[in-house]
This record gives structure tokens, C-alpha cells and sequence, in this order.
């Protein structure tokens, strides 16, 4: 197997490539076993280390791919990867050693630009893929790096000003890139890929759908803040035509029990009507958090 920069960029290239053809354009995610499946030039070729949160392949000249482990509801992260007052992540050094070989990989990507793989856990042994990402600056009185989903490099620099109509654009597409799709795949695995409401199994139409919007305080990218939903009770839950008691039993808008309109209005909705909700997670630490449904039964209540 060849190295040097141009064995690099083929590899990321088709580590990419093939992570979009395996997770189905992320619709899905990947397990650590299925990851061994990566090939490059017909060989073997791990993407994430299995042991350690910093993949460096000895024939890279830097970082291939960050880990950031799941943690049950309730736990912290052992390594807090948060948000900064600009609206940037930051993703912590291993350790506090700056010259541990995993930093000093890290440092290398930042410096190359390198892409990197964020491999986000979202259940045991299971990851949401999110590539490119790129590390801006690093910030070592804090231990961290500045890492970027591809959204803000050439608007930021370091220690530069920030605008608050940048911030908020960053934030917006970190959302849009890293948040959703992580809480769409946690919500949907902890629902085994099923409707709340109808059991609907396909996953391209089904939504990870916010309790409480995620625009609010209380409306946290979180399993506990979620439900897994086809489109049509996703449109409807927002919509405060259905709502979900805290006690998990479905309730259709009193005006549209009365109403006559073809087959969906009559079994995909009417039909609902006072039913317990047919998919829940297995785990119950992951389950709607009860507080939250109440909060939202009672906008429904009040119509909306």
C-alpha cells in the first residue's frame, strides 16, 4: 500500500464515498463491525479506532477520523464537547498532555486542513458519520480544538470578531449538519426505525420529531425530547391536529373526529384516536420524557 499525500486524499476521498453508499446518504447508521468493511486498494482499512477517540493511521501524515462516544441519558461524556460563545464546537484534546501523539494528529489535520470523519455515537457501537470536518484553530489554554463542520471556514478566523448575523448562521448550520442528523439517527434506533403512532417502518418517511421544538429552552436535541414519526403524524403533531397524553395514548383534534374525508383522515388519524402509542423505545431511560409531554399535550389542548 502506497502513503504520501496522494494515497491520503484517496483515501478520505473514498472513505466518504463509500460511508454515504453504507449509511444510505445517512439515512441510517453504522455499526463498529460493519465499519470493518472498508476497503481501500483492495486491503483492509480501519476508520475509527476501536479503543482510542483520535484515529492516526500510520500511513497518514495526520488524524483520519475523531470519536465521540454515547453516553446513556442521565451520564456526562467523558470528554464534554460543547459549543462556544461564537456558536463553534470544540472538540477536547486526549488528555492534557499537548504533545500526546493523538493531539499532535490533530494538530497535523488542523494545520493540513485536512477532512476528517466525526464518527458521533448514538447507541453502543453505533455511530452517525458526519464528514468533512475540519479543525479551525486550537485553543490550548482550554484544551481543545476548534472544529467545523464545514460551515464556517473563511468566515472565522481566530481571534477574529464574530458578527451575531455569522454566529447565528453558524449555528443554524451546525444544527442543520451535526444536530439533526445525529438526533434523527439516536431517536430512530432507540424506535427501531418504527412510527410512533403507526409502527411505519421505512425509514425515508419517517422523522425524528421534537416534544418540545428545538427553537425553545426546554427543546433539547435529546432521545428523551423526541419521537420517532412517519411524516404525515409528524406534520400533524406539529400541527396540533394529533396529540400524545403523557400517559402515551393518542388524541385527534375533537373537529377533524366529526369530519368525513377518504381513507387517511379516517384510519391514519381518526384511527389513532385514543390508541396507545404503538412503538416505544426499549429501553426506558430513552423513553418520552413525561414532563415534556405534558407540556406539549397541554398547547394541544389549548389548540396549539
Amino acid at each position: 500500500m502506497i502513503n504520501g499525500p496522494e494515497f491520503d486524499a484517496v483515501l478520505r476521498r473514498e472513505a466518504q464515498r463509500w460511508l454515504t453508499v453504507r449509511t444510505n446518504d445517512g439515512q441510517v447508521p453504522i455499526s463498529s463491525s460493519d465499519l470493518l468493511d472498508f476497503e481501500v486498494a483492495g486491503q483492509p482499512f480501519r476508520l475509527m479506532d476501536a479503543q482510542r477517540g483520535i484515529r492516526k493511521p500510520r500511513e497518514l501524515s495526520s488524524a483520519l477520523s475523531i470519536r465521540t462516544v454515547y453516553t446513556v441519558e442521565g451520564k456526562d461524556r467523558p470528554y464534554a464537547d460543547e459549543v462556544g460563545p461564537d456558536g463553534l464546537l470544540r472538540y477536547k484534546w486526549r488528555g492534557d498532555d499537548p504533545d500526546h501523539a493523538e493531539n499532535r494528529a490533530l494538530r497535523a489535520a488542523m494545520d493540513e486542513q485536512a477532512p476528517l470523519i466525526w464518527f458521533f455515537g448514538v447507541a453502543q457501537g453505533v455511530y452517525k458519520p458526519i464528514y468533512p470536518v475540519y479543525l479551525l484553530w486550537e485553543e490550548p489554554e482550554l484544551h481543545q480544538f476548534v472544529i467545523d463542520p464545514d460551515v464556517a471556514r473563511g468566515l472565522v478566523s481566530k481571534g477574529g470578531e464574530i458578527t451575531e448575523q455569522v454566529r447565528r448562521y453558524i449555528l443554524r448550520q451546525t444544527k442543520q449538519r451535526l444536530h439533526q442528523p445525529v438526533f434523527r439517527a439516536t431517536v430512530l434506533r432507540a424506535y427501531e426505525t418504527r412510527c410512533a403512532v403507526c409502527a411505519l417502518r421505512h425509514a425515508e418517511l419517517l422523522d425524528a420529531a421534537h416534544i418540545v421544538p428545538d427553537r425553545e429552552a426546554a427543546g433539547i436535541a435529546s432521545v428523551r425530547n423526541g419521537l420517532a414519526l412517519c411524516k404525515i403524524h409528524h406534520a400533524a403533531y406539529d400541527s396540533s391536529v394529533l396529540g400524545i397524553r403523557p400517559d402515551l395514548v393518542v388524541e385527534i383534534r375533537a373537529d377533524l373526529l366529526k369530519e368525513i374525508d377518504g381513507p387517511m383522515l379516517e384510519h391514519g388519524l381518526k384511527g389513532r384516536h385514543g390508541q396507545r402509542l404503538m412503538a416505544l423505545p426499549k429501553v426506558r431511560a430513552e423513553r418520552p420524557n413525561v414532563d415534556l409531554l405534558e407540556e406539549r399535550y397541554a398547547r394541544f389542548r389549548a389548540g396549539g
